[in-house]
């Protein structure tokens, strides 16, 4: 088993995550047994015995997620240590899908890139109708703009906020939070602060749904705040900086574009392998 840390800022911080090379003959009470003992919000779990692509799955401490962009992201940084490569293009599956990915060893860590898919955008009335505003603390008065579900296969609620001040002021009811995302089907809600230029934000996780109140890092969700840029602005590059207020600094960018099937994204980071790790 490795920990890694991925989405660092500038060589520090990131989302500690752990990644288990995984032959596919552990059971999945194995699987959440060792995602509780790890200490980290997420553990990938990765068969390389899979004939077309390594395959991963992700647990929380509270049960399997669908998909992971971090735990994505650390899967490869991992896989391309294990090679002895300093790059490597080539694809990784999870729940039935299967990511084009990139990997290239760098000073600083490994930079990876993965192409998140199709992301489907709703507006969402029912959000700002109370409860998961309220669950948020927020108010009315603090929403910049409408708020709209994304979903790159697991919807979450793109919150945006005023200011960078509101942002690192909230302090959400968990409890609360989870029973509504839970009645709405939302995997949490992503709340973001735009820069006066729209081309970075400050943003935070909160999924107590799924067992982890506050995200370090989310690649998936800022591929679909790149894709909602991108739908109402037409400028669907973004940095996204999180983990702030967890004293864990993380950055992650994302470019969308339009295709054929919808909007795209692509998304990117740095994951920090550490000192010399131990691999199972």
């Amino acid at each position: 088993m490795a920990v890694v840390n991925a989405c660092t800022r500038d060589g520090r911080g990131g989302s500690p995550t752990a990644v288990v090379i995984d032959d596919a003959t552990l059971t999945d009470g194995a699987r959440h047994a060792i995602a509780r003992r790890t200490g980290t919000s997420h553990t990938a779990f990765i068969d390389t015995g899979t004939a077309d692509a390594p395959t991963a799955r992700f647990f929380t401490s509270a049960g399997e997620l669908t998909n992971c962009g971090h735990g994505i992201m650390a899967a490869q940084a991992v896989l391309l240590h294990r090679s002895g490569a300093t790059e490597h293009h080539g694809s990784l599956r999870t729940a039935g899908r299967i990511f084009a990915t990139t990997a290239i060893r760098r000073r600083d860590g490994v930079e990876v890139w993965f192409d998140q898919g199709a992301i489907a955008l709703a507006d969402d009335g029912d959000a700002t109708g109370g409860g998961i505003i309220a669950a948020l603390g927020l108010q009315r008065a603090d929403i910049a703009a409408d708020v709209r579900v994304a979903s790159p296969g697991t919807p979450r609620l793109l919150v945006p906020v005023q200011d960078h001040r509101t942002l690192l002021s909230m302090q959400p009811y968990f409890d609360r939070l989870a029973t509504e995302c839970r009645r709405l089907g939302y995997l949490g809600c992503f709340t973001y602060a735009l820069s006066p230029t729209a081309r970075t934000a400050a943003a935070r996780m909160f999924a107590p749904a799924i067992g982890v109140n506050e995200d370090i890092a989310n690649a998936n969700s800022v591929g679909c705040l790149a894709a909602h840029l991108l739908d109402t602005s037409g400028d669907g590059d973004i940095e996204v900086h999180q983990g702030d207020t967890l004293k864990r600094p993380s950055s992650i960018s994302a470019s969308a574009t339009r295709t054929g099937s919808g909007i795209v994204a692509r998304i990117g980071a740095v994951v920090d392998l550490g000192p010399p790790i131990v691999l199972g």
